[in-house]
């Protein structure tokens, strides 16, 4: 009978220690999390200043009326260089970085997770997820990110197409706007930004995520070097901007309505005015052909620093 008890007992201990982690797992998680958020920082804010000059044009194309092409893009370029000097390329990149630091930490940390999360529940290593949960992970991660910094992509895109006059910095862009216009306008063109998201991230980790899992199984080798890296992230990029492009348009022509003289409206009043006035392909596709240029850089870059981070930081943890 006793003997019976002591088994019991041990037996409830086991199961107990079995689904409880223990503090050695709770710190390794801790550690991962920490390890996530400091490589997906990084990653973010390589990535967005290599690509500041041509991520400003691509917005100055896209809430103007202005007819896009790569000569006008460039003559845009080199008469900003001539008339407001060359660090005025990289205006609004210190609002782009107080906002692309949380959001890729924030990115890459959740992705993380939800890779981690779905994969206990389907039975599967993170990096051997289906592609259902592989697409789900990536487009969760996307609007966890989006919804929680929000406001600073919004403060970018007014630091990116209004002269130095109008706003001093990123405090006097957040003063304005709430004293001029209210504080629900920093969250103007949300809607249409989690909606260009879902596709984006969902598809740029999948993409990402399915040529390193073929490139494994292929190649036989357990990591790609860091210049098939760049490659698999300029495909992910690729594909995932392409799909989601016209949302983007939609997300910046609301972002910026205060200061572009155009009228706050919703998502089909908004998509309405821009192919009436500018037409379907050519209105909500504006500055594709340069997306395509600087995406792939920024995602390839993105990717590559946020994976070499990761194999540097559990180098030197372990």
């Amino acid at each position: 009978m006793g003997n019976g008890v002591k088994e019991s007992t041990a037996r409830v201990r086991e199961d107990a220690e079995a689904i409880l982690p223990s503090p050695v797992s709770s710190k390794s998680d801790h550690r991962q999390v920490l390890s996530s958020l400091l490589s997906g920082a990084l990653a973010g804010a390589l990535a967005k200043t290599a690509v500041a000059p041509l991520d400003r044009t691509k917005i100055i194309f896209q809430v103007s009326s202005k007819r896009f092409s790569a000569k006008e893009a460039f003559r845009l370029l080199y008469f900003t260089y001539l008339n407001e000097g060359f660090f005025s390329l990289w205006r609004g990149n210190s609002a782009t970085m107080v906002r692309v630091v949380p959001y890729a930490a924030i990115q890459f940390s959740a992705h993380e997770e939800y890779k981690r999360v779905l994969g206990r529940y389907y039975g599967f290593r993170g990096e051997a997820l289906p592609p259902w949960p592989r697409l789900l992970a990536g487009a969760l991660a996307g609007t966890t990110a989006a919804s929680l910094t929000y406001p600073l992509d919004l403060v970018r895109a007014r630091m990116a197409v209004t002269p130095k006059e109008m706003y001093s910095n990123i405090f006097h862009v957040f003063i304005r706007i709430s004293r001029e216009e209210g504080l629900k306008t920093l969250y103007h063109g949300f809607t249409p930004t989690v909606l260009g998201v879902i596709p984006y991230a969902g598809l740029s980790f999948f993409t990402y995520e399915t040529l390193k899992s073929l490139h494994r199984e292929y190649s036989g080798r357990p990591q790609p070097y860091p210049f098939e890296r760049m490659i698999f992230g300029a495909c992910a990029g690729l594909i995932g901007q392409s799909a989601s492009y016209p949302l983007d348009v939609v997300r910046r022509r609301m972002q910026t309505a205060g200061v572009t003289g155009h009228p706050h409206a919703s998502i089909v009043g908004t998509l309405q005015a821009i192919v009436r006035e500018e037409g379907a392909v050519r209105g909500l596709y504006k500055g594709l052909s340069m997306n395509w240029l600087k995406g792939p850089i920024a995602v390839g870059i993105s990717f590559t620093t946020f994976d070499l981070m990761q194999i540097l930081l559990r180098h030197l943890q372990s």
